[in-house]
């Protein structure tokens, strides 16, 4: 059997990544000494709720190389192979304790892959190595199929407040004062690196809108896998943002909240668009699916 392994930067709530045959390890989220796990101690609303009530600044801990060697050991034990996905090494360094885990164990029938990404488009990418493991694949494909995938799996939100990027270390805080006194409404996207870059700093929330747009009228939408709208706390930026795709032609498969790990780092009332970007193929990825 192959076992596919997240952290929960993939934002699944349990009750998903059980339907998908997905387990999730949970990185934990601090809150005034307060340990959470994302959609198990707190639901998420609650979670934004509790940092919009006391104005504690959440943090997160990495996943420890003894507690991915617990569970790339049980599978061995098993006689299973693993396909590890793991949030980007960029901006957590949970992946390199995966293998580091990994290689305390020796590698063989463990495939660890950064997949230099956060948030849903790891979920994309888990669910179609799911998929493809149903399908019969054997792991090392998988693995090699996800690899040519992940490039193209993308984020772009707008941030509506600067507090959290501030006192993440993100930017300095007299420019987040400055941003916020004049209304500046971040639009963030993830590098072909894996780290979080700023694609415009937009005077309100209509010109931020109007550069996500523009971003995605210059590509073209994979229309073989899903189209996310994603939203940390409260939607009615995220509606707003949906009302401009439609006028747009782009089709929402659905609306998805940001869990505790991305949430902590972006704050309430941020909203996005997951997709994949449409490029040359170059074989081996042949099945797709859009849920």
């Amino acid at each position: 059997m192959i076992r596919i392994l997240v952290d929960s930067g993939s934002e699944y709530l349990p009750e998903e990544a059980q339907a998908k045959g997905i387990e999730v390890l949970p990185i934990v989220t601090n809150v005034g000494g307060n340990d959470y796990r994302d959609g198990i101690d707190l639901g998420r609303d609650e979670f934004f709720e509790l940092l919009e009530e006391t104005g504690l600044f959440p943090t997160t801990s990495q996943i420890t190389p003894h507690t991915f060697a617990e569970k790339f050991k049980e599978a061995r034990d098993a006689g299973d192979e693993v396909i590890a996905l793991i949030l980007s090494s960029a901006l957590s360094g949970t992946y390199q304790n995966a293998c580091t885990a990994r290689a305390m164990l020796g590698n063989e029938g463990i495939y660890v892959i950064d997949s230099l990404t956060a948030t849903y488009p790891i979920s994309i990418l888990a669910n179609y190595a799911a998929q493809l493991r149903d399908e019969g694949w054997a792991a090392k494909d998988i693995a090699e199929a996800v690899e040519q995938l992940k490039g193209s799996v993308k984020v772009i939100a707008m941030v509506d407040t600067l507090e959290y990027l501030q006192r993440g270390g993100r930017i300095p805080k007299a420019a987040a004062k400055i941003g916020e006194a004049a209304k500046l409404k971040p639009v963030i996207s993830v590098t072909e690196k894996g780290d979080l870059s700023m694609v415009g700093a937009c005077l309100g929330r209509k010109r931020a809108f109007d550069t996500i747009m523009k971003h995605l009228n210059s590509i073209e939408i994979d229309e073989r896998f899903p189209v996310y709208a994603i939203y940390s706390y409260g939607t009615k930026n995220c509606e707003r943002l949906e009302v401009r795709l439609a006028e747009a032609g782009i089709s929402v498969t659905q609306r998805r909240q940001i869990g505790y790990v991305i949430g902590s780092h972006i704050g309430p009332h941020a909203c996005g668009v997951v997709y994949v970007e449409k490029k040359p193929e170059k074989g081996g990825i042949k099945s797709f699916f859009k849920n």
